[in-house]
């Protein structure tokens, strides 16, 4: 395997697992050294290599522990634990933490909700039975009695279908 850096062959191989996610860096002995990953005759520096592996998240998390809701009072590790809000004002007290995590779980950030597959299909019959009608008032009231018959026939062969 080639280091990452400077495609040497690597020495030093990291995994990191963190929330199911396996991150792995891969150095040679003199990169690894550079990057400070390695202290005296060779041994590991576990400071420097947590930083090289999660550094920007660490400042982030620190950020996001010492967050408290003002009206419920409730902190972002007791939701983190729990698993629930204190309050509607949470959504925005915590949102650089929660975004991320409803992204991943739902998907998206925002709820639109869902519609039934056969409320779709009633709700589309429902207004070309509403044309239906609005035509076939239309043409009794210019008294074109041969087309408001052939719209009748169609509305009942529409809702008879619709029934079955």
């Amino acid at each position: 395997m080639k280091c990452q850096s400077c495609s040497k062959p690597a020495t030093v191989h990291l995994t990191d697992i963190s929330n199911g996610v396996k991150k792995e860096l891969h150095l040679c002995q003199g990169c690894a050294e550079k990057q400070h990953l390695l202290q005296q005759q060779g041994q590991l520096n576990l400071k420097a290599i947590l930083q090289a592996l999660i550094g920007q998240h660490v400042g982030e998390a620190d950020e996001l522990a010492r967050l408290t809701c003002p009206q419920c009072g409730i902190k972002y590790m007791e939701f983190r634990a729990e698993g629930r809000l204190g309050c509607p004002n949470d959504y925005e007290v915590f949102r650089t933490g929660l975004g991320p995590l409803l992204k991943r779980i739902h998907r998206a950030t925002r709820h639109i909700g869902k519609t039934p597959r056969h409320g779709q299909r009633n709700a589309e019959l429902l207004r070309e039975l509403m044309e239906l009608r609005r035509r076939l008032q239309r043409a009794v009231d210019a008294e074109a009695y041969e087309e408001a018959a052939r719209l009748r026939d169609e509305i009942r062969k529409k809702e008879a279908v619709d029934e079955s």
